[in-house]
């Protein structure tokens, strides 16, 4: 039986009858991993079954709370250091992953016997963050609890599990608060981008229409970044300049 992703040395029936030795039970971590692609805003989800979920995973007994959102986020990703923050804590009362017929088929499909004793069973809550990451930089894998992955569009999103479309709307709309609040969105473009491309970036994020010559002097004031002296030559008619994040102490 393959291993379980980074999690451990465990195999999947190991993991359903001792992980808690591990991992802290009735405790776990769910991320909104966000990117842009086509004028859109996406996110990454993983498909379990006929439905998908939020990848996510568990917190070692050694592990910090942050440290495991991160060693998560670069699991699935393979990004050294993505933007990461704390969105919010999921905990209803009947939060409970074993409720869910797919759990139990998933389990039952992959030659594992099922017992609704399982301390992933159990009720859960859920520390959720978001992370803003570029796409094309992004090399999302799959694991032994997960058949697939696919890049969708907050607004045409697929059947998803549990209460994961909860926390894909909090996602979307602490992004929009916290925009307005410290400049983080270049983290979603390359590393040179246009002023055009993080204009429209931000009117897919804010949902509005935002005046272009308005919003490109706030982005120069801010300081922020730095226009570089090649022109971006493969759109049409005029061509834009490249910026790209100031370095710290620039």
């Amino acid at each position: 039986m393959t291993q379980i992703c980074y999690f451990c040395s465990m195999d999947l029936q190991e993991f359903l009858e001792e992980g808690d030795k591990l991992f802290l039970p009735n405790l776990s971590i769910d991320l909104v991993i966000i990117g842009f692609e086509e004028g859109h805003l996406k996110c990454l989800l993983l498909k379990m079954g006929n439905k998908w979920l939020l990848p996510g995973g568990y917190i070692r007994r050694d592990q910090s709370v942050d440290e495991a959102a991160r060693t998560i986020l670069k699991d699935r990703t393979n990004l050294e250091d993505p933007h990461l923050q704390f969105l919010s804590v999921f905990g209803d009362s009947e939060r409970r992953p074993g409720l869910g017929s797919e759990w139990k088929d998933f389990i039952l499909n992959s030659g594992v016997k099922w017992d609704e004793g399982y301390w992933v069973n159990d009720r859960f809550v859920s520390l959720t963050y978001y992370a803003l990451v570029d796409i094309n930089k992004t090399h999302p894998t799959v694991h032994n609890f997960d058949e697939a992955y696919g890049w969708f569009h907050f607004d045409a999103l697929p059947d998803i599990w549990m209460d994961h479309d909860q926390i894909l709307k909090k996602a979307r709309n602490r992004l929009k608060e916290d925009i307005n609040r410290e400049l983080i969105t270049h983290n979603l473009l390359p590393d040179k981008f246009t002023m055009p491309e993080l204009h429209k970036l931000h009117q897919a994020i804010l949902e509005e229409k935002l005046d272009r010559s308005r919003f490109q002097k706030k982005m120069l004031a801010s300081g922020l970044f730095e226009r570089l002296p090649k022109l971006q030559k493969d759109t049409p008619g005029r061509n834009p300049y490249l910026y790209r994040l100031k370095k710290q102490g620039v």
